[in-house]
């Protein structure tokens, strides 16, 4: 499995991707460039600025606009019809103010219409004032965890009753039990990640159960048994690959988005790759992206 360059963009912080099948499109962010980009099938390339962060998009149920993350709170989104043009947005939620330092992360919805979105103190990420929130299908917000320090993922085994999730600061996923109300059991290690490997970003699950994960710093995406068994390893042309989905018209292409945040000019001159958005070919495939409502 060898990654293609699809887009070198040289986002600072490439995250978020997410394949629409009905649109033939994958969406995803450039998070703290401001701006939402989408690739077509056909190639055809879209962006669209914000006025701040842009963390995370997810589709809706009712086909009607997006849900989005933003720095400072979840909002509805709806993109108008021509790329380049500012989207329309309302906020839901909103968090504590930025200038505490906390803002939105990572964020996926579940097969129940839920949407899980993670925060972190981007200013000190040692410092565990993330958490995990959980938007019900009505619209009300909840504390599904607290004390992260960069919250990171999630995604859901196939029959919904596990969530995975990760610390990326400690290096660690854990596994959750999900309960028909949306509570979660007590957190299970599932996973430390050693020195060399990265720390855990986003992931994915596959039609076999098995979970993706994008290892931010060390230059690699890993295909993991439910139980942890690292079972494959797909060496990434970027030292920080960020996040992983899906996609195409048989969900058997993996896209792969990649930073270089934090990079000082030497080590972008060193990985000029860095913020591309890659592609690989996987003998299994995805799964349909889960919506929220």
């Amino acid at each position: 499995m060898t990654p293609q360059n699809l887009w070198p963009l040289g986002a600072e912080l490439g995250e978020g991707p997410v394949w629409i099948p009905e649109q033939n499109r994958l969406y995803f962010v450039n998070l703290v460039g401001n701006t939402l980009h989408a690739l077509d099938a056909d190639g055809t390339r879209h962006a669209w600025p914000l006025p701040d962060y842009v963390c995370w998009l997810i589709p809706r149920k009712d086909g009607d606009g997006y849900m989005a993350g933003l720095r400072d709170g979840i909002v509805r989104l709806w993109l108008p019809s021509a790329s380049a043009s500012a989207p329309r947005f309302e906020y839901l939620h909103k968090l504590p103010s930025a200038d505490t330092g906390i803002r939105l992360n990572d964020a996926k919805a579940d097969a129940a219409g839920r949407i899980w979105a993670g925060s972190m103190n981007a200013r000190d990420v040692s410092r565990p004032d993330g958490k995990l929130f959980r938007l019900d299908p009505d619209g009300s917000l909840h504390v599904a965890l607290p004390e992260y320090h960069i919250c990171n993922g999630p995604t859901f085994s196939l029959d919904g009753r596990t969530m995975y999730h990760n610390d990326s600061f400690l290096n660690r996923t854990y596994a959750y039990e999900v309960k028909a109300d949306g509570s979660l059991g007590a957190p299970q290690l599932w996973r430390q990640f050693r020195e060399g490997e990265g720390s855990p970003d986003g992931m994915t699950v596959d039609s076999e159960d098995c979970v993706w994960i994008a290892q931010w710093g060390g230059a690699r995406v890993c295909r993991y048994s439910p139980g942890g068994e690292l079972l494959a390893t797909i060496p990434m042309p970027v030292t920080q690959p960020s996040s992983v989905a899906f996609g195409g018209a048989d969900l058997k292409t993996l896209y792969i988005t990649s930073a270089w945040q934090g990079f000082d000019a030497a080590q972008r001159a060193a990985d000029p790759h860095a913020g591309a958005l890659f592609s690989v070919r996987t003998d299994v495939a995805g799964v349909p992206v889960a919506r929220f409502g």
